[in-house]
């Protein structure tokens, strides 16, 4: 316990520090929107109606699905960007997370400005122009002044509506407090989603209460409420930048970026990469708990270096192909239309797959006499079926369903580790499994045979972008993983990080993984 709450306090500075910042920009450039608009608003009511829809239709949109919306987006406009004018942006990790973030931040600053223009006394305003004040006169000294209580009430919502939504910044690259959840989830590291939970709530409340501070000295016209306010806000951004800051000094930018997808052997295989990079004197950065579509066209657009995919997912969710031609006939495939299409290099095969199948408990199979799919399509509608994340939406999942007609009584989804846990309380009776999981030998599952050949081999590849498609230190480096870990070797050490008795760090499973 004491060795994991070390761990990560020791990553908090950073984590921290870019989950300040974030928030920081995304409050300050929706105050920049919001507020002009708020005002304008409330001199014309049309343009209010129209304003305030606009900013609950965001409102309506989950976060997490605003920041995954931003990503293509500002993909399409960075390569448009290099066509035309020979130069792009990054269009993951801030950039996404920024926009969606003050989109989210508008509602409340937008509404109480609005409302706090509009409820001033008539009497005043008409006063204000009876003594010939310019309307911009009026604004700033009599309309803005009596209105920034209720302004700053808004600003103090938004904050913590912004504080708390960005810790879903980090499916599209962007590290945050956020960081902790996740890989806490997915690992069962619990002080881990602990330190994120509480790291997150607790800066809510200081920003919160700061901010209360500024809006009771303009409610009462205190300035020593208002210093203290101002002064406390500018010492904690201070304070949070500075580890940035000091890291980006010492360490310049990094030589390589290596990604990984959001679960625990992607976490180890990015681990092995960036150690065997670091070990070639390079300075790496992780980027971990990406979308699977971010992950690859994260890569393809060269904002990444390098990650580990799967043979099946690239063919069937990249190439769109819905055919099974084999192992080798799909890794030979891969291997030309990605190179081809995207510039993007397959290095080579791990030596093991990590294959979708689905998996029941062997009490359960062995009682309804379930070994294959074909099998189960004549018991699943009495079942119920767990998938993680994603899998329902999955062309592969669709090929399944559509081979062996599978129709069960209820589909449920799941965040994966929880997918395992669900399947060992009954609530499912079959799971989505991965067949490099080091849960199916320790639980006692049984992976269901399938016999169409429906789901495509899952080989774990080494991808590479094209702008380091001829790195030679970056192959030297991983070019030699290619072969070298088969399925045993990597349900051990999924298995000592996904379980809590004697759990390991993604880093040290990866290092043992090396030492094979």
């Amino acid at each position: 316990m004491a060795d994991r709450l070390h761990a990560a306090l020791a990553v908090l500075p950073e984590r921290l520090g870019w989950h300040v910042a974030l928030s920081a920009c995304a409050l300050a450039l929706g105050l920049a929107i919001a507020l002009p608009l708020g005002i304008a608003a409330a001199r014309q009511p049309r343009l209010k109606w129209i304003a305030l829809a606009a900013a609950g239709l965001v409102q309506t949109i989950p976060s997490l699905a605003l920041l995954a919306l931003f990503y293509p987006l500002l993909l399409l406009l960075s390569g448009l960007a290099t066509r035309v004018l020979g130069h792009g942006f990054p269009a993951l990790g801030f950039l996404p997370s920024l926009l969606a973030l003050t989109l989210y931040s508008m509602l409340p600053i937008l509404r109480n400005a609005a409302a706090g223009i509009s409820g001033i006394d008539p009497a005043i305003v008409e006063a204000a122009r009876g003594v010939g004040m310019t309307d911009r006169q009026r604004l700033w000294r009599v309309e803005l002044p009596l209105a920034a209580p209720v302004i700053m009430a808004g600003a103090r919502t938004a904050a913590v509506w912004t504080i708390g939504a960005a810790t879903l910044s980090t499916p599209v690259g962007q590290t945050s407090l956020g960081d902790y959840i996740f890989s806490g989830l997915q690992t069962e590291d619990w002080v881990a989603v602990l330190v994120g939970c509480a790291a997150s709530a607790g800066l809510a409340l200081i920003v919160d209460g700061l901010l209360g501070l500024i809006e009771g000295g303009v409610a009462r016209r205190d300035r020593r409420r208002l210093w203290a306010g101002g002064l406390g806000l500018a010492l904690g951004l201070v304070a949070a930048l500075t580890p940035l800051a000091v890291a980006a000094l010492s360490q310049g930018r990094p030589a390589y970026v290596v990604g990984a997808k959001n679960f625990s052997e992607q976490y180890i295989l990015a681990e092995l990469m960036a150690d065997r990079l670091e070990a070639e004197g390079a300075s790496v950065q992780r980027r971990v708990n990406l979308g699977s579509a971010v992950a690859y066209r994260a890569l393809a657009a060269g904002e990444l270096d390098a990650y580990v995919d799967y043979s099946g997912t690239l063919w069937a969710n990249v190439l769109h192909r819905q055919d099974n031609p084999g192992r080798q006939a799909v890794l030979d495939g891969l291997r030309i239309e990605l190179k081809a299409r995207d510039g993007v290099v397959l290095l080579g095969a791990l030596g093991f797959e990590n294959a979708y199948a689905l998996a029941m408990r062997r009490d359960r199979a062995e009682q309804l006499g379930v070994r294959t799919l074909a099998d189960l399509a004549e018991k699943a509608p009495s079942l119920t079926m767990g998938g993680d994340l994603e899998f329902f939406s999955r062309p592969e999942w669709a090929a399944v369903e559509r081979a062996y007609g599978l129709r069960f009584k209820a589909k449920r989804q799941f965040q994966p580790t929880f997918m395992y846990r669900a399947l060992a309380s009954r609530e499912a009776d079959v799971i989505s499994a991965f067949s490099s999981d080091g849960r199916i030998a320790a639980d006692d599952l049984v992976l269901l045979a399938d016999p169409k050949g429906a789901l495509p081999p899952y080989d774990a590849v080494i991808l590479v972008s094209p702008k380091r498609a001829g790195d030679r230190r970056l192959r030297a480096a991983l070019g030699p993983l290619a072969g070298r870990i088969d399925v045993k070797a990597m349900q051990a050490a999924n298995y000592a990080v996904d379980r809590d008795t004697g759990k390991r760090s993604a880093a040290e499973a990866a290092r043992s993984l090396g030492r094979r």
